[in-house]
């Protein structure tokens, strides 16, 4: 097999990056590969499986002959995502912007990969935070059914992009320099606190990227009726999202039982030992593509309640692994758009 002819939009930043080295260690069965960013990016040299590519502007031209589509997120999605589709090309989304359309399948392949299937030329890679929390609460959801989630995250930098990790970096040593820290990026000095406060502000005084998590979770488990509440928070962490998750379950479950329901689940890992002080953490789960839980443990003030901490690296499942993934679904389910 030749292998299919990939697109990747926004390839120069990091979850760009990220989706060329995930493509390339997963041995992705690429034929013709294209990389395109803005005009800014244009003529940068990129390396994929030992050769350069030039990273090109991307124009309503450059989807053609093209059959996957890869877009890091950003503005070009909703420029280019449908014409991309209107080509014959299957988009794979990282924005926002498709991501509750009724007409646009909301895929975390461990999750619920059949979805794909009924895809119309664009499927859409769920907020990264989302993607996290999902994969473990679909293990409680099958085996016990859940009536209601309460989260808090605590975001790493790496999720407001390149210019998050800069900004880490340099508010860290202005502070200890004791220079003078300018927040650009972010809305306060990151280094050394904490920000409960990620996107803009919307109804009821939550952020939008709270409401992502209610409401894409609800679609993706096909479950309206879920109660969600969530606070997400930024915090001075360079990679790896950590959330601490209480679910309210319709059938009681131990925490013995929450454990092994976990771990016979893909893609996920469990390490839960506190005892021996074992327990996920956004340092040690970078770089890989599992979702990590610990402190598995039953709710003290709740008969059918359980807590979990759960622990992802944002760049590689919550956005490239499970871009590349839903890919990889749409060759084995057959569904390429007819050209």
């Amino acid at each position: 097999m030749a292998g299919y002819n990939v697109i990747v939009v926004g390839a120069s930043g990091a979850v760009g990056q990220e989706i060329l080295q995930v493509l390339e260690e997963r041995n992705f069965p690429v034929g013709e590969l294209k990389l395109c960013a803005t005009a800014r990016s244009a003529g940068k040299e990129m390396l994929f499986k030992g050769k350069t590519y030039i990273v090109e502007e991307t124009t309503p031209e450059s989807f053609d002959g093209m059959e996957i589509a890869l877009f890091a997120g950003g503005a070009a999605s909703t420029e280019f995502g449908p014409l991309a589709a209107e080509k014959g090309v299957v988009v794979i989304d990282n924005s926002s912007h498709f991501r509750l359309d009724p007409q646009v399948p909301l895929v975390v392949p461990e999750v619920n990969p059949e979805d794909v299937k009924a895809h119309k030329g664009i499927i859409a890679n769920p907020n990264c935070s989302t993607i996290i929390m999902v994969v473990p609460l679909k293990a409680i959801y099958d085996a016990a059914g859940i009536k209601r989630v309460v989260v808090s995250t605590y975001q790493a930098v790496s999720g407001a992009g390149a210019e998050g990790i800069a900004e880490l970096t340099e508010h860290t040593r202005a502070a200890l320099d004791g220079g003078e820290v300018v927040p650009s990026k972010f809305q306060y000095q990151i280094a050394f606190n904490l920000i409960p406060h990620i996107d803009v502000f919307q109804e009821m005084d939550y952020t939008k990227e709270e409401w992502k998590m209610v409401k894409e979770t609800r679609k993706i488990l096909h479950d309206d009726n879920m109660a969600i509440t969530a606070t997400t928070v930024r915090v001075p962490v360079y990679r790896s999202h950590s959330e601490s998750i209480n679910i309210e379950t319709v059938r009681k479950v131990t925490a013995n039982e929450a454990k092994k329901i976990l771990e016979d689940f893909p893609g996920v890992i469990v390490q839960d030992s506190p005892a021996d002080k074992v327990y996920p953490m956004p340092l040690y789960t970078s770089g890989n593509d599992e979702v990590f839980v610990g402190r598995i443990r039953e709710d003290n003030s709740l008969d059918k309640g359980l807590n979990m901490w759960v622990v992802a690296d944002q760049l590689r499942k919550g956005a490239a692994t499970n871009a590349v993934q839903i890919a990889e679904l749409v060759i084995k389910y057959g569904c390429l758009l007819k050209k």
